[in-house]
């Protein structure tokens, strides 16, 4: 609150120095050399692809099973999203798949993947800079979910040739409202993406390009400022939790190694630092046990009920049920409980205690 004061009273509510500071922290955190604050993790992705020239003619391969933001940024910037079926343990995008677009007819069009890194786990960056040194591609990772999370100990935010991260309030870090990052270590990239965000703007008034208005208000970067302190105590909460997770469901006798066997649990790349944005389990019958669970006062959700390839205002992308059986796989079975640094072992307990007892 005495941060949002200061930012009021000074009335510099738009990129005023506490925009700067943030920027100049977060890029710190995420070992990136550049951070541009922006409005949202929307605008991020977009931010990213129109800062390395991405547009009509370009290809961009990336998931059917994320937020709608990633493929909507794609349509945004004028080029052309083309999918490719996910890991079925991990969820995330699987290189392998998109190894067999790279192959195809299409391939010398391909100019960027976009991995998510889905739930606050890093994809299998390993796999992707094979890709992208044997075909000369830029990788841009879709880390809204994953502030804190790393691969062989680099950072969300530093793998990639751009990063976007959404602060969504109810991110692991979170503003007050709609803000976002790109973070990247082009000097090019930062300097266009700084420019894109205010108008096409490197001068007031004088417009080299055109731009957008998304701006990171300095009330949203003052909390996030504060709030970037507290952000490695709050994720280390969360593991916690998730390892607490697995233990009560295994004593529980609830686990199996596929939902013909119990619930599955999230698998955790021993490569990753997973920050666990959410923790997901595959489970047996799965609308029928939220439904249970919301009787019972316990929140879940689903995360993604719908697959991108499936939604009815992409259907020009041509896709159709069956294309990618490992997502629609996925989206029948996932549930996400609850789960955030708060959450107290006894609450907990009584989810899995309920989940134990709709299955009994």
């Amino acid at each position: 609150m005495a941060a949002i004061e200061e930012a009021c009273v000074s009335q510099r509510f738009i990129l005023g120095p506490q925009v700067t500071r943030f920027e100049q922290a977060a890029a710190l955190a995420c070992d990136a050399p550049h951070a541009i604050g922006c409005a949202s993790g929307t605008d991020a992705l977009w931010l990213a692809m129109e800062a390395a020239r991405i547009g009509p003619g370009d290809v961009v391969v990336t998931t059917p099973f994320s937020f709608f933001a990633t493929v909507s940024s794609i349509l945004r910037c004028g080029a052309t999203p083309v999918l490719a079926d996910i890991d079925p343990a991990t969820f995330n995008l699987s290189a392998e798949s998109v190894a067999s677009h790279l192959g195809s007819a299409a391939g010398d069009k391909v100019k960027a993947i976009m991995p998510v890194h889905l739930y606050g786990q890093c994809a299998d960056w390993d796999a992707f800079t094979t890709l992208q040194q044997e075909h000369g591609l830029l990788l841009i990772e879709d880390a809204a979910q994953a502030f804190g999370a790393t691969w062989n100990g680099i950072p969300a935010g530093a793998l990639g040739d751009a990063a976007a991260f959404s602060f969504y309030p109810t991110k692991n870090l979170s503003a007050f409202g709609d803000a976002g990052m790109l973070t990247t270590g082009s000097e090019e990239l930062a300097e266009r993406a700084t420019m894109l965000r205010a108008h096409g703007m490197r001068r007031r008034y004088y417009h080299d390009e055109v731009g957008w208005n998304s701006r990171l208000d300095t009330i949203q970067a003052a909390v996030l400022e504060v709030k970037l302190r507290y952000i490695a105590q709050w994720n280390e909460q969360r593991r916690n939790r998730a390892a607490h997770y697995d233990q009560l469901f295994r004593a529980a006798g609830l686990v199996g190694s596929s939902i013909a066997e119990g619930i599955v649990l999230p698998i955790t790349d021993p490569r990753a630092h997973h920050v666990f944005h959410q923790y997901v389990i595959r489970a047996p019958r799965r609308d029928a046990l939220r439904q249970y669970l919301s009787e019972r006062q316990i929140g879940t959700e689903i995360y993604y009920p719908l697959p991108l390839h499936l939604q009815a205002s992409v259907a020009g992308l041509g896709y159709k049920r069956g294309d990618f059986p490992h997502t629609e796989q996925a989206s029948a079975e996932v549930l996400a409980l609850p789960m955030y640094p708060e959450l107290r072992e006894d609450e907990q307990a009584t989810v899995v205690e309920t989940v134990a007892a709709f299955y009994a």
